[in-house]
């Protein structure tokens, strides 16, 4: 006669669902007690006993032993230009792990949802023992997704907004950044500076136009007429920027959210037989690979890249070896990197024939 088959395994996701608990609280439970509170692990073992639950040895590793292995999302550049930061951070992030002796294992996702499936996947598995964030917005979900698992994380970029829990994050003060900026336009003579933005609603693109507003109030400069946005781009940057200079009274220098709208503005410039630097200054952010291929070189303001990647590593990684690690956070003020674009004195002299 045919045996009938065994039932299923409890598996730890059982347990917890039984115990209306998270993943990470039944490993604990098993391998750090003394992390719960009493009523949740007597709660949790009476689960454990009522499955009839025994834990594998990967299960009993989860914790005991690690991946060395930090997980981070790659992203389609989205059309924002060469060179995206992503890139830069993703190196300069890997490099930085290198150095404290883990990896970096990448995974790719389309949108917030499907990282967080990335997550629950990867944690399910214990392929990692944590997770840098790179970017963030109003009500994101991944946070609190992590957040409410114990999973260690630590976020390039900040909350903007209340959140019922705490985590570690870095970010770069773009108000900072774009104020200076306005005022490196200023010194060099400019009074009628334009803006070129990302749409209204873009956390990062308002707060990067906030400094230009405060660094123009501060100067008594004119905004009116002179702030347009739009959605990133060479071409968008080239068609808003059109716009401005075909007026009677044209700005004669431009702050840009991004290095990719700053080139798209050198191309309106010129098309109207102007040069760059000494007719009309343009200035950019991020102070990326496009910067330095055009001519004449852009001048951006420059995120520290290096020394968040390192610091993110160094903050999960404590996150990692303890749980109630404290806490950390970081705005990183930017540089204003000055190039030919915007001091017509570091303009190359053209080659004699």
């Amino acid at each position: 006669m045919d045996r009938e088959p065994s039932p299923p395994r409890p598996t730890i996701k059982a347990v917890a669902r039984h115990a209306q608990v998270s993943y990470q609280t039944v490993s604990n439970a098993l391998n750090a007690p003394e992390r719960l509170r009493p009523d949740t692990l007597a709660r949790v073992l009476r689960a454990v006993d009522e499955l009839g639950y025994r834990p594998t040895q990967a299960a009993r590793n989860l914790r005991l032993q690690t991946t060395r292995l930090i997980g981070f999302r790659s992203t389609r550049s989205g059309g924002r230009g060469i060179g995206a930061i992503e890139d830069r951070f993703l190196y300069a992030l890997t490099s930085a792990a290198r150095d404290r002796g883990y990896g970096v294992i990448l995974f790719a996702a389309d949108g917030d949802e499907d990282e967080i499936a990335m997550f629950e996947d990867l944690v399910s598995r214990g392929a990692v023992d944590g997770f840098v964030l790179f970017g963030s917005h109003r009500h994101d979900p991944r946070t609190a997704w992590l957040a409410e698992r114990d999973v260690p994380f630590v976020s390039f970029g900040r909350p903007w907004e209340q959140t019922p829990y705490l985590y570690s994050w870095l970010d770069v003060d773009g108000h900072a950044g774009t104020l200076a900026a306005t005022k490196h336009l200023a010194e060099q003579g400019h009074r009628r500076i334009a803006f070129i933005g990302w749409p209204e609603g873009s956390e990062v693109g308002d707060d990067r136009y906030a400094g230009y507003l405060a660094a123009a109030a501060e100067l008594d400069l004119p905004t009116g007429g002179l702030t347009v946005r739009g959605l990133d781009g060479i071409g968008a940057g080239t068609q808003l920027a059109s716009g401005l200079l075909a007026k009677a009274h044209p700005p004669t220098a431009f702050v840009c959210v991004s290095d990719a709208m700053a080139v798209g503005v050198m191309h309106a410039v010129e098309h109207r037989g102007l040069a760059v630097g000494r007719d009309v200054a343009v200035i950019g952010f991020d102070d990326s690979p496009l910067a330095t291929v055009v001519q004449p070189a852009l001048s951006s303001v420059r995120q520290p890249l290096e020394s968040i990647a390192r610091r993110c590593v160094d903050l999960v990684l404590e996150r990692i070896d303890d749980p109630r690690s404290a806490v950390t956070t970081s705005v990183v003020e930017p540089t204003v990197i000055a190039r030919g674009s915007s001091n017509p004195s570091h303009i190359s002299p053209p080659d004699e024939a």
